[in-house]
């Protein structure tokens, strides 16, 4: 049947493709970046226009624009996979794949700042002492904060595998609750990235291990933020029967990044807490 369709199309009948509406959004969003664009420079070169000192406010600015775009963006994307069932057979293999493509692109960012970790820490400067880490540094002891840390995003994986099942298997309830302890775990790593931040005994520009040590677990922090809200967005979705044993695409969109932020951490936590300490 899909194959025919395949060619209906061009005697002007139904095909399995989704056709977009004419959209603003993109444009939107375009001018939403280019203004945190601009305020970042502005905020970093400290800035003043007409003798008002620019600060952070075009990043607030720009950010808070970017993520109203992204909002209205995700909710009509939703409104085409609920409402208007728009997302065909045909239409969710290029889901996965734009997914996947998403997912190995996020690999290949970490690895660039591992590739720095590891150059720094295997060949250290004399410019820090000839040593890894720099004498000046005091670094955070792995089987601390980051081990109790570490343990806490493996069990998110294990709680938002045990959603995916609930899913698959019509338990919509156990679903809920899973999802909620799996984003409930998000939100408390969060808090504790912040407490180990607060009370690290170096700053970011001190030396490389420093700047290497916040990009590294700042951005994944950051992914893990945009991961929890993801995971919250299929919490609402799965409240409201969104999901069901063979279409909640969504979901998996967001258990795939999950266990992407998990297995990074695990690598973090390896090569930075751990053996970068030693």
């Amino acid at each position: 049947m899909a194959e025919k369709q395949l060619y209906d199309f061009k005697k002007g009948g139904k095909h399995p493709y989704h056709i977009l509406k004419p959209s603003p959004l993109p444009l939107y969003g375009s001018i939403a970046a280019f203004l945190l664009a601009i305020g970042a420079v502005l905020y970093m070169h400290d800035v003043s226009i007409l003798g008002i000192h620019v600060g952070l406010k075009g990043v607030v600015l720009g950010f808070a624009s970017l993520l109203f775009v992204m909002f209205l963006w995700w909710r009509d994307v939703i409104d085409e996979a609920v409402v208007e069932k728009a997302h065909t057979p045909i239409v969710k293999i290029g889901l996965r794949y734009g997914m996947s493509l998403f997912i190995a692109s996020e690999v290949m960012f970490f690895f660039a700042f591992f590739w720095a970790f590891f150059n720094a820490s295997m060949f250290p400067t004399d410019a820090i002492g000839g040593v890894w880490p720099p004498a000046s540094i005091e670094a955070i002891k792995a089987f601390d904060l980051p081990l109790l840390m570490t343990m806490i995003l493996l069990l998110s994986g294990c709680t938002v595998t045990w959603a995916h099942h609930a899913i698959l298997d019509g338990r919509q309830e156990e679903a809920v609750k899973a999802l909620t302890v799996t984003v409930l775990l998000g939100v408390v790593f969060t808090l504790f990235q912040g407490f180990e931040y607060f009370h690290a005994s170096f700053g970011f520009t001190e030396n490389v291990y420093s700047s290497a040590f916040y990009m590294a677990t700042g951005f994944h922090g950051f992914h893990v933020l945009v991961g929890t809200i993801f995971l919250f967005v299929c919490l609402i979705r799965t409240k409201k029967g969104h999901f069901t044993a063979k279409d909640h695409f969504g979901f998996e969109a967001a258990a795939w990044y999950w266990h992407f932020v998990d297995i990074v951490w695990l690598f973090l936590f390896c090569a930075i807490y751990w053996w970068g300490n030693a």
